[in-house]
């Protein structure tokens, strides 16, 4: 199943772009009258036929869409301190958007190994991971946030910090079906103790995710599966 996304779609014919139509014509060396599928990133999953395999403006002609596609009962955000070595950040977004993430946000912490991220790159991953779990939903990916903006204005259902304490709950045993869940995971270093009593006044509630001590881009994804098992 050869998959594209298409966020402009609008009518009954499309035209992929020129590194959509790359792929689609030199790399998967489709035809006329091939059948693929497209998502817009926004529940839309289409079938569509190739009419004209052009290398950079390839014609599609659209013939059906389903709506809301995979469209999940929770919305799932986490905010994640960006790693000292960006493969690491690369790689959690995209094994929680194979898993099942609405919105990441990258946030700037006291004990931050990166002090910027640029997003353009994790975007594509998005995109990439979105179209091979096939899924029809793009996860929001944000610019890096100061930790306190954050934490003033995150409102949720349900919000949970990943914290080393001998106060925190294990997440499997606190996580309850909600629409709306946030979990925080901080930097290698863990989070500043004055930002963990920033997040309880604000209602954040401390959760552990096992025995294990987990790097962070492992910790964000194990989270995530634990929120996505359980709802």
């Amino acid at each position: 199943m050869h998959i594209f996304y298409t966020p402009d779609i609008n009518s009954d014919t499309y035209i992929l772009s020129e590194e959509e139509s790359k792929h689609c014509i030199k790399v998967l060396r489709l035809d006329a009258g091939s059948l693929l599928y497209l998502v817009d990133g926004k529940g839309g999953f289409y079938e569509a036929l190739l009419e004209d395999p052009h290398p950079k403006r390839t014609k599609l002609k659209i013939l059906s869409k389903l709506e809301n596609f995979g469209k999940r009962n929770h919305y799932v955000h986490i905010a994640i301190a960006p790693t000292k070595n960006a493969d690491r950040i690369e790689y959690f977004v995209e094994k929680c958007v194979e898993i099942g993430v609405d919105e990441i946000t990258l946030i700037q912490t006291k004990h931050s190994e990166r002090k910027n991220q640029k997003t353009e790159r994790l975007e594509k991953i998005a995109i990439s991971a979105m179209k091979q779990s096939l899924k029809a939903y793009l996860p929001k990916v944000n610019e890096l946030m100061d930790f306190d903006k954050f934490i003033k204005t995150a409102n949720f259902e349900a919000k949970f910090v990943a914290h080393l304490s001998e106060d925190a709950k294990p997440l499997k045993d606190v996580v309850t079906i909600k629409n709306e869940i946030l979990l925080m995971i901080g930097p290698e270093g863990d989070f500043a103790q004055d930002e963990i009593l920033l997040a309880q006044k604000y209602d954040f509630q401390l959760v552990t995710l096992g025995n294990s001590r987990l790097r962070t881009e492992t910790a964000g994804v194990v989270a995530c599966a634990i929120v996505n098992a359980f709802n």
